[in-house]
Order: structure tokens, then C-alpha cells, then sequence
């Protein structure tokens, strides 16, 4: 391995002669002395340097001695350099990536993603949301799932009711997939739970700060269900297993940020879709995004919960493989998970039996062929299960504050950007 001390350690090795790398993310040249702050994936290193330094952004390994100072970052700096350049900008960046502050509007910190999200305050969001993921993974499998790869390439558009993206397939149509959702049913059968995280796409011709045409799904599925609220405990999970990844892995980021972390209840409050209904004086089949608020705000007021089930869906707005509700005709054994205002996970149960596939596919006037690969599992037998998705980027969002779900996006593609 390269033998390399990271920013984060510097402090630790005072009085020893140590080796540095990174980028200079800034240069101060006072009368008398000169510092080069170079920046790693860990933080920030500052160096006594001479006067000819190296131009900010270029790529650099430095040797020094380290030696306390409660002024540097990290209280310790290297004294006696030896600079060594790796590479070096062939252009300024964008705007100056030092600044405490983004001193850019979001178009052009999109259009400049490479050298912008080199920002601390571009990348944080970035490394919440890798760590949102380690901790969605830890979790399930803690809990006996088995991560799964499914295809994003499929025959049939035949998934949910998104708009979806056409492609030639070898001279054949093909799309892009709207969700894993098939085929992490048809994988309950060889494992009983499984997951996935991974990308989805939807032609939807949205231009909002809640909308992308790609983002990443974190997807879950477990056979053997007592019914909808045996997955709401599998999210409640996963949901605490996260916020835990970010306190541990993240919480340089979060601090950065002015984040503030919430905490889940050992049960997460449950509204039915009528209560809810009565409570926002509506009578429309789902929410509106004002209405999503307002349950927020009394879920904070009346159970001190920043997450908030509703339950009970009409099935007119839940997909066909959704399982109703026996004891209220008309609604659906599915469930929105509400977090600080917005829709942030949807699941629910679904149906098992291969003969209530086709019942449910003939109420709907839907043609069985197009689905005959997907009603292959249920044909041979099937266990009662439910499953749910929850959009990476949308949580990010909503634990950090951003205005913008772009601004927790590496490169977004959405109605109008397809580069870089």
C-alpha cells in the first residue's frame, strides 16, 4: 500500500518525518512566511512552506516534519518541506473551491460537477449518502437478506405507471427499468429476503427540486409476511441502521453541513389514508405535497416524530400486484413513509397467489402476455411478502436540508441535463 499519512492523522504522528498527498486547495503567502493547504479525502493539511508554491488545485506529495499548531487544521502542521509536483490545472476551476462558502449558483456548479464537487460543502452531501447506504446495507443484512444485481434493461414496460425510456436492443425495442420490482419478487422465492441498490429511470417529464429522470432506488423484499406492517418494521429498521451509518461514518459531513440527524421511535406513528383524509379535510385519492407537509408537522406536534406511515391506499392508486386491504373494500395493504414533509418511501404488501395475479390483471383490463415472465414465480408457488423503495437522493435531500435533490446528486439527469 502507498505509504502516505492522511490529514485526518496528522496530529498523530508529531515530531516524525511523514509523507502527505492531495490537492492544494489553498495558497496564503504572508511577509514573512508562506502557507499550502492541501486537502485529501480526509481534510485539510497545512504546510510551512517557501514562496515559489504551486498553484491551487495542482497535485501534489508532500515530506515534512509535523509539529503542533493550534492553529492549523487539525492542530498540527509540516515545517521543513519537500514539495513534489504530480500534476498541475491546465485552467483555473470554476469559482475558488477554498471559499467557506459556494460562491456559484447551482447551474454552474452542475455544468463544473468534476472540479466543483471538490468543494467540502459540495462533497458532504455525497458522503452522507454513501454512508446512508453502507447502513441500509449492514442492516439488511443483519436481518437475513441477500443483496441481489437486476437487470436495467427490460422487454416490456410493464412495471408501474412511469413513462419510461425506449432503446433499440439489437435492433429489438427495449427500456430502461422503472424499478427492480419483478424481479426482486421473483427472488423472494430463491432467497425469501432480498435487496438491491441501484439505479431506475422515469421518462416523466418533470422539472421540480423533488424530481430526477435517474436515481438510485434502495429496494427490499421479504417473503413470509403477516402482512404490510411486517414490512413497515423492516423499514423502521433500516431507517435507524442509516442514520447510525452517517453518525459514524459521516460525522465531519453532517457537522459541515449544520445537519441535524433525526431520531426514530422505536415505533414509527400510523395514519390510515382516511384519517389522513379527515385530517387535511380532502377527499382526493392520494396526497398533495402540501397536505404530505401538514401530516409531517402533526406527526412533529402530536408523537415528537419526524417520520410518519401513512396506510391504506386506495388500490385505484397503488400498482395491480398490490394486496387489499380484507377488511376495507376499496384500499390496499400498502404504505407512504413521510419524512420532514415528503413521500421518502413507498411499500406495502403484495399479492402471492398466481390466480389473484390474473383477477387482478383482468380488473384493470390489462393483458396477461406481457407479464408471463414475471408470472412465472407465482405460478410455482409463492410465500406471502411485501417489500418497499426508498429514493437515495430524496433522503439525502431531507437530511441535509438542500433545497434542490440535485444538490445531493452527483451528476443529475433530469428533463433538460444529459452531461457532464
Amino acid at each position: 500500500m502507498i505509504s502516505r499519512v492522511m490529514s485526518a492523522e496528522l496530529a498523530e504522528h508529531a515530531g516524525r518525518r511523514v509523507t502527505i498527498a492531495g490537492w492544494v486547495h489553498r495558497r496564503r503567502q504572508l511577509k514573512s512566511v508562506s502557507f499550502l493547504v492541501v486537502r485529501d479525502r480526509t481534510g485539510l493539511s497545512q504546510v510551512v512552506a517557501g514562496r515559489d508554491l504551486p498553484g491551487e488545485e495542482s497535485v501534489v506529495r508532500v515530506t515534512g516534519t509535523v509539529m503542533a499548531s493550534a492553529q492549523a487544521p487539525g492542530g498540527a502542521e509540516l515545517v521543513e518541506p519537500e514539495i513534489e509536483v504530480l500534476s498541475e490545472p491546465g485552467a483555473p476551476p470554476p469559482f475558488e473551491l477554498y471559499r467557506p462558502v459556494v460562491p456559484a449558483a447551482l447551474p454552474t456548479v452542475l455544468d463544473h460537477a468534476p472540479v466543483a464537487l471538490r468543494h467540502p460543502l459540495l462533497r458532504a452531501p455525497l458522503e452522507i449518502s454513501a454512508a446512508s447506504v453502507a447502513g441500509f446495507r449492514e442492516t439488511l443484512d443483519r436481518l437475513g437478506f441477500t443483496e441481489i444485481h437486476t437487470p436495467k434493461i427490460v422487454g416490456s414496460a410493464t412495471e408501474s405507471g412511469a413513462n419510461v425510456f425506449g432503446i433499440d436492443y439489437f435492433g429489438r425495442p427495449a427500456y430502461l427499468a422503472q424499478s427492480p420490482q419483478f424481479y426482486k419478487q421473483a427472488m423472494v422465492g430463491v432467497f425469501e429476503r432480498v435487496y438491491e441498490v441501484g439505479p431506475v429511470f422515469r421518462a416523466e417529464p418533470h422539472d421540480t427540486v423533488r424530481h430526477l429522470a435517474q436515481y438510485t432506488s434502495l429496494d427490499a423484499e421479504l417473503g413470509f409476511v403477516a402482512g404490510h406492517r411486517d414490512v413497515m418494521a423492516v423499514v423502521r429498521e433500516a431507517m435507524a441502521g442509516m442514520l447510525e451509518s452517517v453518525r459514524q461514518r459521516a460525522a465531519s459531513a453532517v457537522s459541515l453541513l449544520g445537519a441535524t440527524l433525526p431520531g426514530v421511535p422505536a415505533e414509527i406513528p400510523a395514519v390510515h389514508f382516511t384519517e389522513a383524509q379527515r385530517m387535511t379535510s380532502s377527499d382526493e385519492p392520494d396526497l398533495s405535497p402540501a397536505q404530505e407537509r401538514w401530516l409531517s408537522e402533526w406527526a412533529m406536534r402530536e408523537h415528537g416524530s419526524e417520520f410518519l406511515f401513512v396506510t391504506g391506499y386506495p388500490m385505484a392508486k397503488r400498482p395491480f400486484y398490490t394486496h387489499p386491504d380484507p377488511a376495507r373494500p376499496g384500499h390496499s395493504n400498502g404504505f407512504d413513509l413521510l419524512f420532514r414533509g415528503m413521500e421518502l418511501v413507498t411499500g406495502g404488501q403484495r399479492l402471492h397467489r398466481y390466480e389473484d395475479y390474473l383477477a387482478a390483471l383482468a380488473e384493470r383490463g390489462e393483458p396477461v402476455e406481457p407479464y408471463e415472465g414475471y408470472l412465472q414465480a407465482f405460478r410455482y408457488g409463492m410465500p406471502p411478502h411485501g417489500g418497499f423503495a426508498l429514493g437515495l437522493e430524496r433522503w439525502t435531500a431531507r437530511l441535509t436540508g438542500a433545497a434542490n435533490i440535485r444538490q445531493t446528486t452527483a451528476f443529475p439527469r433530469d428533463l433538460h441535463r444529459l452531461s457532464p
